[in-house]
């Protein structure tokens, strides 16, 4: 099983989110050993949408150039997946055979064709497989990072 994780948006904006105290520490502390580790992944797809629920939805909203300014930030510290024609392509048939959002299917397929078997969202239901890729919540990544650490 590959290591990478292709991180959502929804990760991405909690650790910006101050009005989700709990959830913004944990989004803080995955994200950084994500980064450390190297095994975190960005696509394109997350960095657009993270510009725009950030200059939208937060509170405070971002103004455009602080957005930009964090998207040039987290381009340069993460790997970067782009969503090609294939990824579309496998967006839409994954969206069909599995009854997904286009959106949620463009992240799938972004995971699935680069072969990275974990996504790590809110959006879904935690441990649902879809052809191989697996949906991680936020809050169960850390607790199995608690229990290896306290293994003897």
């Amino acid at each position: 099983m590959s290591a990478e994780i292709l991180i959502d948006t929804n990760v991405l904006v909690y650790a910006y989110d101050p009005r989700a105290r709990a959830k913004q520490q944990q989004a803080l502390t995955v994200l950084r050993r994500l980064v450390v580790n190297g095994h975190g992944r960005l696509s394109t797809q997350t960095l657009g949408e993270f510009y725009t629920v950030g200059t939208r939805r937060l509170a405070p909203r971002l103004s455009r150039e602080d957005a930009a300014g964090q998207v040039v930030a987290l381009a340069a510290a993460w790997p970067i997946l782009p969503v090609t024609a294939l990824v579309v392509l496998e967006a839409a048939r994954g969206a069909s055979a599995h009854r997904l959002d286009y959106w949620d299917a463009q992240l799938w397929a972004t995971a699935r064709l680069n072969q990275i078997q974990v996504i790590l969202t809110e959006d879904f239901a935690h441990g649902r497989v879809l052809e191989g890729v697996h949906f991680m919540r936020l809050d169960t990544l850390r607790a199995a990072d608690r229990s290896r650490s306290s293994a003897p």
